[in-house]
């Protein structure tokens, strides 16, 4: 049997019990199933079926569940850093006054810039800010 060798990685074609090329038959066709392993673990198969020979990796539960139980960590550490730098609002109570006014407590009247001193979208639009007189 020809051994085949993945180019992306330092694998070998393994063999041990119960790991051994292995031939199947689905009607017709025959598949020939070769494992391959590194460090001791089977990292996939190359696969012969109808004059293709194809690698399939294998997938190892324990480093995806690990990989998402890093993002799951990141996320918590991630919301409670937000929760913790949140600033305490800049008005203090806002109340209805007599007549359907709004009431703020505490709070001094912004400074308003000058007139000609509008932003380049309310020039365009020919925007004038409201001013109490």
């Amino acid at each position: 049997m020809t051994v085949l060798r993945d180019p992306t990685a330092d694998a070998t074609p393994v063999a041990g019990p119960g790991i051994e090329p292995a031939v199947i038959a689905f009607g017709e066709t025959e598949v020939s199933l070769v494992p391959v392993g590194h460090d001791g673990r089977v990292v996939g198969a190359y696969v012969y079926a109808g004059g293709n020979v194809r690698f399939r990796p294998v997938i190892d539960v324990r480093q995806a569940l690990s990989a998402v139980a890093v993002v799951a960590v990141v996320v918590v550490a991630g919301a409670a850093y937000v929760a913790a730098r949140r600033r305490a609002p800049a008005v203090g109570a806002v109340t209805m006054g007599p007549g359907g006014w709004i009431s703020f407590k505490g709070v001094t009247a912004p400074v308003l810039r000058p007139a000609d001193d509008r932003p380049w979208w309310a020039r365009l639009l020919r925007a004038h800010r409201l001013v109490v007189r």
